[in-house]
């Protein structure tokens, strides 16, 4: 018994001086949580327990939210029973980033004015500056980054002041404020890398350069940062910096349209943002997903989307924002009160120097006075304060209800300068040449009168090719005019059920023999892949035909156009394919759907004018070979039809027009 004893004594001791090597061997974070924690048993009086648990608040805060919130409760507590006005401002502000991380900014706002006030009553510099740098990131999460720089500012003025390091962390918090203003500039000039401050900081700094990268274009140092902040705020169990990080890379890989990759970090940021309960990393991250699936899985789209929506109206929803006003109109009148009683002590301290004997009754009633009147003022300042409010709501409405008319008439004014532009180009021609023939025709008469008859018939041939250039402008001005009618006409085809492979490969057969008529020597090759399960669809016929002759007029301009500047190895094809797209079985809606692809092997559309292709009298073909209607129509006609009209293109690789139609 005594050697088994000895053996469990033995064995104990072990274990303890390996805990023990372990826990000194903790990185970052976890190691300054075990140091902090077995300080907090040693620790025999409240203000040292205080001090303690609010670091241990702080260090939980991107770890362990209901840990954090213990903690800095537990300082609160301890600071109010010791009575330190130090200890109860730090208590308070370090609680606010709690609230903060869990999207109550109410409550953050609260208790960070509370801090602000004890700190400005006692003067207490730390807590001030601490006070400005915590409301700071409030206002930066509320997306007010002006006010956030403000706040900042003031911290960095007084930390300067004081040397005592924390000057860095104002630089830090400035520069992840000028990124979101796009101010790069100022950003690089205050990105400085935190030394001996808490590796949250640090991680957060790469974080920040990531940004900054990105913003710049920079991508291979900005996904280079990105994953430093990330891989370094799981090291420590920051999930909340991780959600950050990887917003940041789903948002850089959206920029390189690689899809795949801002999948995975956009879902990434979704669970860390929950598992943190930062709503709005959640709400971000939502958001993205539900707008990257929003065109293949919009059940799931929905499903992301609705907890964005959540998030936001939990953040920013109306009641929040009306409260958070309320919080800031408060601190305003606090803060102006402040001002005044400041400038009041020191008229008091003039008036003093000279009417020292006035004491007594003449001094209460003088101070009775003084705070009836200041409560006056404070009663006026917040009716001027609410009146001022109303008017600039609704001149904010009137505003809105201006620009949306400014809008209406700018698109009006953009459409009428297009017509007039297209339609102007073959007026001028007619102008022109009629011009020219009048003054050929009395040339005309004139050498006639001469007997001049060879002259006269180069003259006749001259007004005839002339009278061929009218004639032909003219049915191009006439061809403009038909395009806006049929562009501005509402269809009135009637749906009926279609087979769709047979449309399309006759409105091939259409286009295809109707360019050789016009062209002997066009010549290209046709592949078609049609899927017969798609059966019959409701359509109107004539509509969907005009969009696919359009569309395949366009595929065999596009090769006919290559063919004449690529060598003979080049060999112009069309494809055409349709598909069918069963619904999912987590679709609510439940609608299949199919999909046309009409793909050429042509030069492709350059990336610049990509956007522009389906405007109105938008076109890449020279003059008198098109109108710039076709597109756009080919997509009001697919639109009315509940579908959608995409297109993917390649320089010198060719272009796919993709029509997707419920079925």
């Amino acid at each position: 018994m005594k050697q088994c004893f000895f053996f469990i004594i033995l064995l104990g001791f072990c274990s303890a001086l390996q805990a023990q090597s372990s826990h000194q061997k903790l990185p970052g974070e976890a190691a300054l949580i075990v140091n902090n924690k077995r300080k907090l048993v040693a620790a025999r009086n409240d203000t040292t327990r205080s001090l303690l648990m609010g670091k241990l608040g702080l260090a939980y805060e991107g770890i362990n939210k209901d840990s954090s919130l213990k903690y800095n409760m537990g300082a609160l507590q301890l600071a109010k029973s010791s009575g330190y006005p130090h200890f109860i401002s730090r208590a308070l502000a370090g609680l606010s980033g709690i609230y903060r991380q869990q999207g109550k900014f109410v409550e953050a706002l609260n208790v960070l004015y509370k801090a602000l006030a004890i700190a400005q009553e006692h003067n207490l510099k730390v807590d001030i500056a601490r006070s400005y740098r915590r409301l700071g990131l409030v206002y930066f999460e509320l997306e007010n980054y002006t006010k956030a720089v403000e706040l900042d500012r003031k911290a960095l003025d007084i930390d300067i002041g004081l040397q005592l390091g924390e000057s860095q962390i104002d630089h830090f918090f400035l520069a992840d404020a000028f990124v979101l203003l796009n101010n790069l500039d100022s950003a690089l000039a205050h990105i400085i890398m935190p030394k001996d401050t808490l590796p949250v900081i640090k991680t957060k700094f790469y974080g920040t350069l990531g940004r900054i990268y990105s913003k710049m274009g920079h991508f291979a140092a900005a996904d280079f940062y990105y994953h430093k902040c990330y891989d370094s705020s799981l090291a420590i169990n920051d999930f909340g910096v991780a959600a950050n990080a990887c917003n940041g890379l789903t948002e850089m890989y959206l920029n390189l349209n690689n899809l795949d990759s801002a999948i995975y970090f956009a879902k990434k940021a979704f669970a860390f943002g929950l598992k943190s309960s930062f709503k709005k990393d959640v709400m971000k991250a939502a958001s993205t997903l539900a707008k990257i699936y929003d065109s293949t899985q919009p059940a799931l789209a929905l499903a992301y989307l609705k907890m964005a929506d959540s998030a936001k109206e939990s953040l920013y929803g109306i009641s929040t924002l009306e409260a958070i006003q309320n919080q800031i109109s408060q601190e305003q009148v606090r803060q102006k009160e402040l001002e005044d009683a400041k400038i009041s002590y020191q008229n008091r301290l003039r008036w003093y120097g000279t009417l020292a004997a006035f004491v007594g009754l003449l001094f209460i009633a003088f101070i009775l006075y003084r705070n009836n009147k200041q409560k006056q003022k404070a009663n006026i300042l917040l009716q001027h304060q609410k009146q001022k409010v109303e008017s600039t709501l609704s001149e904010l409405k009137s505003t809105q209800a201006q620009l949306v008319q400014s809008e209406k008439m700018a698109s009006l004014g953009e459409l009428t300068a297009g017509i007039a532009h297209e339609i102007q180009n073959p007026l001028n021609f007619v102008n022109n040449f009629s011009e020219v023939n009048r003054e050929m025709i009395d040339e005309l008469q004139t050498e006639l009168k001469s007997g001049n008859i060879e002259e006269a018939i180069n003259i006749s041939d001259d007004i005839k090719s002339n009278e061929e250039k009218i004639n032909h402008h003219g049915k191009r001005a006439d061809a403009i005019v038909k395009g806006m009618l049929q562009h501005s006409r509402k269809s009135e085809g009637i749906k009926e059920p279609t087979d769709i492979n047979a449309l399309v490969e006759e409105y091939l057969r259409l286009s295809y023999h109707g360019l050789r008529a016009k062209d002997k020597s066009f010549n290209a090759d046709v592949k078609t892949d049609f899927d017969n399960s798609i059966g019959k669809i409701n359509i109107v016929p004539q509509d969907i035909g005009r969009v696919l002759l359009n569309l395949i007029n366009n595929a065999f301009y596009a090769v006919n156009e290559k063919k004449n500047t690529a060598g003979e190895d080049y060999k112009p094809l069309v494809s055409i394919e349709t598909k069918k797209i069963n619904a999912r079985p987590d679709d609510t809606v439940g609608r299949d759907k199919f999909e046309i692809k009409v793909s050429d092997n042509g030069n492709g559309i350059p990336k610049n004018i990509v956007d522009k292709i389906f405007q109105p009298f938008f076109t890449t073909k020279p003059t008198g070979q098109g109108t710039g209607l076709g597109l756009s129509l080919s997509y009001d006609i697919i639109k009315a039809h509940g579908g959608e009209i995409k297109v993917n293109t390649a320089r010198s690789s060719g272009t796919d027009f993709i029509i997707t139609l419920p079925v």
